[in-house]
């Protein structure tokens, strides 16, 4: 892999990383639900006008969309609105991978090997002390409903790997089709119709314009940016390769939030964190044949590895 590949996997990674501090703003002004579908009808619009159909099973980028887009979305975002650190937000959220692998070796039949089941072990150990220390230092439920979207994101996850598309970006592109509408139904019955009018005729107020600010990095660097690259990097190099690159992002997110908002982690929940990446590293490290495998994937073998990695 060229120097400058793996400068574009970091700056990837980075990317993704400071996208939960845009989020973190985001939210100061809009309502966690709406903010959801608002982030993806803003997606949803020019992918229909202008994104090729991906040609793939429309229950599954349905599958795709309600995992990866609606459930992982709703709790993350859920989760930050109750207090949950942007920068453990971006740690907490890596729990995907080992729930990716339990699920696929559930449903899929997907063999599972004794490094995974190691690395998942470890994964769990370092969030159980994660969760400890929430629970001990701060509430417990933004922890958990941050868990609950890395659990939604592996969902996604595996209806990605049954979709099997041959262009990953447009099935991540179109897969923004599916959770506006349900989410604007969410948001109206639980939110309110008066908060989402409000936080929209409320633009000029303080605060607002780093929202949209936010906003707009979310859309425009952490999904087209970042989830473009990324497929790019696949599509040229092998699944082992590029993947581990992903393991960079809390250690991103985490920095950002300490520099920028003064986020601060105890000591058992930095040890906690190097547990979990520890962990996902272990269990999606490459195999000896993915080591040696042709610098070209082909993008459907890539599509599985670009669904776990492009999260924010």
């Amino acid at each position: 892999m060229p120097s400058r590949h793996r400068l574009l996997a970091v700056v990837v990674a980075l990317l993704w990383g400071v996208n939960f501090l845009a989020i973190d703003a985001s939210l100061g002004h809009f309502p966690p639900m709406f903010l959801v579908a608002l982030r993806f009808a803003l997606l949803a619009v020019p992918t229909v006008l202008l994104v090729p159909w991906p040609r793939v099973p429309v229950r599954w980028l349905i599958g795709y969309g309600l995992g990866f887009g609606v459930l992982q979305f709703t709790f993350l975002y859920w989760g930050m609105a109750t207090g949950m650190p942007a920068g453990l937000a971006s740690l907490v959220l890596q729990a995907s991978g080992p729930f990716t692998v339990v699920l696929g070796a559930t449903f899929l039949r997907e063999r599972v090997s004794a490094r995974q089941v190691a690395g998942i072990l470890v994964a769990v150990a370092g969030l159980a002390v994660v969760g400890w220390q929430r629970a001990e230092h701060a509430a417990l439920l933004p922890f958990l409903l941050t868990l609950a979207g890395a659990f939604g994101w592996a969902l996604g996850n595996v209806c990605n790997r049954q979709a099997r598309p041959e262009s990953p970006l447009r099935l991540t592109m179109w897969m923004s089709v599916v959770p506006p509408v349900p989410m604007l139904v969410v948001s109206l019955l639980v939110e309110g119709p008066e908060a989402i009018v409000t936080s929209l005729t409320s633009l000029d107020a303080p605060g607002a314009a780093g929202a949209l600010v936010g906003l707009a990095y979310t859309v425009v660097l952490g999904t087209v940016a970042g989830s473009g690259l990324w497929t790019w990097l696949m599509t040229r190099h092998p699944a082992g390769v590029v993947a581990p690159f992903s393991m960079l992002v809390p250690v991103f997110g985490m920095s950002a939030a300490w520099v920028v908002l003064g986020e601060t982690v105890t000591w058992r929940e930095l040890a906690g964190g190097v547990l979990v990446v520890v962990g996902v590293l272990l269990g999606s490290g490459a195999s000896a044949r993915s080591r040696t495998a042709p610098p070209s994937t082909p993008p459907r073998a890539a599509a599985t590895v670009t669904g776990v990695a492009s999260s924010s």
